[in-house]
This record gives structure tokens, C-alpha cells and sequence, in this order.
């Protein structure tokens, strides 16, 4: 268990986005990096109209920007027709841990920041990659975007009691 939250618990790592051929292969718009990575994670949870079914990845590879695959059980394009659009999870146990100081996004999505002073902004729904560095989505009052620096803006990161404190101001 990572804090509160049990490891088993389902963290959306991909989507199936297109039909790639006639024998059951679909497109995937990987989250993970680099992108082909998902192709090793077994087994796949797809979300498959409001239902999580259990699926193998029969085989996969890069193609082009994107990733290709073909799921056990998924031989053909009528088939792969009933995958589009759903989600890919996999169970949080199956991510590698990480070093102490690092995060996966969704470790820190729903937990609650407060600045130094101990005001709460709000809770963490979802983080934005923007090149020069991460920027945390904060819902409370109001939305707002902050800086992921830590050791800058990210002072602490208590997984345990669900918090993350910030040197931020509240006027922001």
C-alpha cells in the first residue's frame, strides 16, 4: 500500500483509438513513457462499455509515433470495433516503485494542498506536462494551475495523510 491507497487499485495507463487492419489489431494512445512501454504491462484492465474486462496483449510494437497491438481473444476488425474508445488500466502494483522524492501523477492526484500557512486550496484532480516542467491542476474555491517544483513550490508530499504542502500564494 502506498499511503492510503491500496496498490491494486486501477490506474489508466492508455486508450484504444483506432483499427489498425483486419485481424484484430487497434491503435493505442499510450500514456506511459516512452509509449511502447504499455505493450509490457500484462494484464490489461480495458473498459469496455462501463464493464472492466481482463485482457492479454497478444502482441505490440511502436508503429510510427503511436503503438499498435492485438489482444488474446481479438482476431479480427469486427471485434477490435468494440474496443474503440475504451480505457487501458493496469493495477498500481504493477508499476515499478519509485526512488525516494518521486511520484507517479497518480499518486499525487486527490491529495489535498495547503500552503505553509496551513490555507487549503484545494485537491489535485489532474497534472499537465508543459514541457518546461509539470504544473498541478487544483480545484477548490476556484482552479488553480501550480507549479510542480519540488524543493522550489512542492515543500512536502505526505502520501500517508493524503497532503501535499506548497509555497504558493493563495492570490494565485
Amino acid at each position: 500500500m502506498t499511503g492510503s491507497r491500496p496498490l491494486d487499485r486501477k490506474i489508466v495507463v492508455g486508450q484504444i483509438a483506432g483499427l489498425y487492419g483486419v485481424r484484430g489489431w487497434v491503435k493505442v494512445f499510450s500514456y506511459t513513457e516512452p509509449r511502447q512501454a504499455i505493450v509490457g504491462y500484462f494484464p490489461w484492465q480495458v473498459e469496455v462499455v462501463g464493464c472492466w474486462r481482463e485482457m492479454r496483449v497478444a502482441e505490440g510494437r511502436r508503429h510510427g509515433k503511436g503503438v499498435v497491438v492485438r489482444l488474446e481473444g481479438c482476431d479480427d476488425r469486427d471485434m477490435a470495433t468494440t474496443l474503440l474508445g475504451s480505457d487501458i488500466a493496469i493495477s498500481r502494483f504493477q508499476l515499478p516503485d519509485t526512488a525516494a522524492g518521486e511520484y507517479y501523477w497518480s499518486d499525487l492526484v486527490g491529495l489535498t494542498v495547503v500552503t505553509l500557512d496551513g490555507m487549503e486550496l484545494g485537491e489535485i484532480r489532474n497534472l499537465m506536462e508543459t514541457g518546461a516542467n509539470d504544473v498541478l491542476v487544483v480545484q477548490g474555491e476556484r482552479e488553480r494551475l501550480i507549479p510542480c517544483l519540488f524543493g522550489n513550490v512542492v515543500v512536502e508530499v505526505d502520501l500517508e495523510h493524503q497532503l501535499m504542502r506548497v509555497d504558493w500564494d493563495p492570490e494565485f
